[in-house]
Order: C-alpha cells, then structure tokens, then sequence
C-alpha cells in the first residue's frame, strides 16, 4: 500500500506516485491567504451533510459525527490551537484532514457528491456576503456622519468651485450633500452585487452535477441563500460578482479619494476653511509647527491599491475558458485586501468628518471673492430687462473687467459704472449681488 507521503496529498494523490516538489507546493498553496475562510467553510459543510443525511445518502449518526468534529474545529481555530498545514494547500482541506485526525475515515463521507470548486464557491460567497453587508453599513455610518456636519451647517455659505476656482456662493450643507449622493450610490452599488452573488453553488459539484440524489433547494436555504445557481458550469466558473465587487469597491474608493482631497485642500493655510482633529493629522520630524493631514493624504493614495486589484482581476478572468482554472485561486487574495483597505478607509474617513471643525466667516468671505455673483447678475439682466441670456452673458462680462479695473467687487462698482455698460440698469440689481441673495435663489 502506497502512503499518502509518497503519492502526495492524501486528499486528491492517488493518481500520483511522488508528492508535488516544494515549488509547486510554495506556488500551489494558500492557506495563508484563505485562512480567513474557515467559518464559511464550516458553515457550508455543516449544511452539505446535513442534506445529505436528509436525503439518506449517509446515516444520521455519521453526520452528528462529522458536524461534531466540525465544531471542535473551529473552536481551535478560534482559539488559535488549530495546526495550519502548507501542503494540504487551502483552508479547505486543511478542515477536512483535521476532521480525518479527529473522526476517523468517516471524515471522508463529508465530501460525498461535492467538489472543491463548489465548496469553495460557496465559502467565498458566504464571506463576501458578510463582508458586503459590513461595508454597507459603514457607508450608512459615514453618510449619517456627514448628515449631522450638513444640518449644522444649512446656512453656512461657502464658494462652489469649477477647475478649483470660485463659481458660485453655495452652502456647506449643499456640498457635504454631494458626497452623501455619492456614498448612496456607492451603497445601491454593493447592493446590486450582493443580490446578484447571492445564490448557491453547492450541488455543481467539479462542474456537471452529481449523480446522487441530493436536495440542493435545502442547502441553499439553510446557508440563506436565495436559490441555487441554476447552471453547474456557471456556478463552479464564474467570478463576475468578484469583478462587480472589485469595480463597486474601486468607485467608492475613488469618492473616498475625491473627499480625502477637499480635506487636504480645505485644511490648508491657503484655503483654512477646516482643521481636521489631532486624531487624524500627524507632525512632522524636522518641522514643529506642522499639522499635516496624512489619514486624508493615507486614503487618497490607497485608493490606487483598490483600483489596481480590480484590473489583476480583470486580467486573470479574461481569457479563460469553462469552467474552472487554478487561476481563480487568486480572486480571495484581491478580494480580502480591497476590502481590508476599503473598510479601514471608510473608518478612517467617518472619523475625520465627524471631527472636522468648519472656519464658517473664512468661507463666506472667500464665497464673496472672484465674482461669484456674476451669474446672479446675468439672471436678473434676463429676468428684469428681458434680455437673451447670451446678450445678458456678454453684458456681465463687460462689467466683471470693469471691476476688474477697479479692484473691487461686483457689489461694489457704482450704479453709474454699471449703467455706462446697459443704461436700463436699476439701483434694484444690488439686492442679487451678495452671496446669501444668490444663494437665498437657487432652489433647485
């Protein structure tokens, strides 16, 4: 009788005489990365036999065993006394090999009518619907934060910017809003994928079914899944809602970036609009007056990482052929760290918002700087003189370079300046060039 030794994995080696050398088992393995598997994976197997005593495949006293073993388990592994093992590759079979130590060659009935590719199929599915649900909640989180700054802050008024410079008066609460609509699009996104993720594999087996008569409606509902998928090879091969993830992630992430920005902007001596916590800013080695904004500047450059691992797997997926290939080995790898990164992110940024203090009188002085009212002014040239807008348009202009000229203000060049431009001019057009006017207007 050849050993498991010298055939290799006792899991899958008697087709081979010799174990894998230490290379393929070095490029083979991920149990490192997959570790983090375990109690989806528990939670799958513990389903799978359960069926299959229900549908007397094995006895009832053998499933009590297995899910038993499978119980102590995961009990060791979350109290770290659990023997992790490289060459038994993955999370998966390192389970199954301990169940072995532990129950016997009973063990082995866990696997009946399921291949690793569904198994693992289903694990990942599981985790990523539990990590989905997490990251759903901390937008909910960061949206309600920014919600609590914006009611603060209705009436306080800022400059809007196009190309970074000043456009038009709006408030603080208008442009916190634009960020809450982002991370409610974000969240409709995660949404999206979870309920397009949420279907089981199990029963696909390596990826034509199996010939024993299993009841895969049943494992689907007890691991709360909508349905099973309902074509084997799709449900053993396709990673579609790895990309969607992937993709969702790397958008919010880039809106994480957008905000990280307006933080590092704001908070400098040259804007001086917020002064992020102590919390969220570190000095500097050499320069003791500095209060540099890091966590922002941590988020805007991690958000590269995300959108990176969004095209390896864009890559590794593209051209391969049904059903499934070694290279999906990679999706739990990129998966794990983008939403490491993009929870920590979310955290981070949730916590700079709600301790940002606004320089409210900073701002409405600088809303009232680069002209920002000239729309104003062209809306009432339309409104009260019954001009075109381009005509109107072209009259603004003409007055912001006399300003210009003057140094001063729109609201501040006299009534005959601006008459010597369109004579049909009222004294009635200061009421719209000051910034709580214009913003006082806009209601749309």
């Amino acid at each position: 009788m050849t050993s498991s030794k010298e055939h290799g994995n006792p899991m899958w080696g008697g087709r081979f005489k010799t174990a894998p050398s230490e290379l393929m088992q070095a490029i083979n393995a991920s149990i490192d990365i997959d570790k983090r598997l375990y109690a989806h994976d528990i939670k799958g197997s513990l389903a799978h036999v359960a069926m299959l005593a229900d549908c007397s495949i094995i006895k009832n006293e053998e499933a009590a065993l297995i899910a038993k073993g499978l119980h102590q388990i995961q009990e060791e592994i979350e109290k770290g006394a659990f023997p992790f093992r490289e060459d038994l590759e993955d999370i998966h079979m390192n389970i199954e090999a301990r169940l072995h130590e532990i129950i016997g060659d009973i063990a082995g009935k866990m696997h009946t009518a399921r291949s690793r590719n569904d198994q693992v199929a289903t694990a990942f599915r599981l985790w990523m619907k539990d990590a989905i649900a997490e990251i759903m909640a901390q937008l909910t989180g960061l949206a309600d934060t920014i919600s609590k700054q914006a009611s603060i802050h209705e009436h306080s008024i800022m400059p809007g910017f196009t190309h970074l410079q000043i456009a038009q008066p709006v408030t603080v609460a208008r442009h916190l809003g634009a960020w809450q609509q982002m991370l409610s699009r974000d969240r409709l996104r995660f949404g999206g994928c979870l309920d397009r993720l949420d279907y089981c594999p199990l029963g696909a087996a390596a990826l034509a079914g199996t010939s024993f008569p299993i009841n895969r409606a049943q494992t689907a509902e007890a691991l709360g899944f909508k349905a099973p998928i309902g074509n084997t090879m799709d449900a053993v091969s396709s990673r579609d809602f790895v990309l969607e993830f992937l993709s969702a992630s790397a958008i919010c992430a880039s809106h994480l970036s957008r905000f990280a920005e307006e933080l590092i902007l704001w908070s400098s001596a040259q804007f001086g609009y917020v002064t992020l916590s102590d919390d969220f800013t570190t000095g500097s080695s050499i320069m003791p007056q500095k209060k540099n904004p890091d966590a922002a500047e941590l988020i805007r450059g991690k958000s590269g990482q995300i959108t990176g691992l969004l095209m390896q797997m864009l890559m590794v997926m593209k051209a391969l052929p049904l059903s499934y290939n070694k290279d999906m080995q990679e999706d739990k790898e990129a998966v794990f760290k983008a939403f490491d990164t993009l929870s920590l992110c979310l955290s981070a940024m949730c916590g700079m918002i709600g301790s940002l203090s606004f320089h409210t009188e900073k701002m409405k002085t600088d809303a009232g700087n680069g002209y920002s009212t000239a729309t104003d002014l062209a809306d009432w040239l339309v409104k009260e003189l019954g001009l075109p807008f381009r005509k109107a348009h072209h009259i603004t202009g003409q007055l912001v370079r006399a300003a210009e000229l003057r140094r001063c203000k729109l609201d501040e060049l006299e009534l005959v300046d601006m008459q010597a431009v369109e004579p049909r001019i009222t004294k009635a057009i200061y009421k719209v060039l000051d910034v709580e006017s214009a913003v006082r207007q806009r209601q749309t």
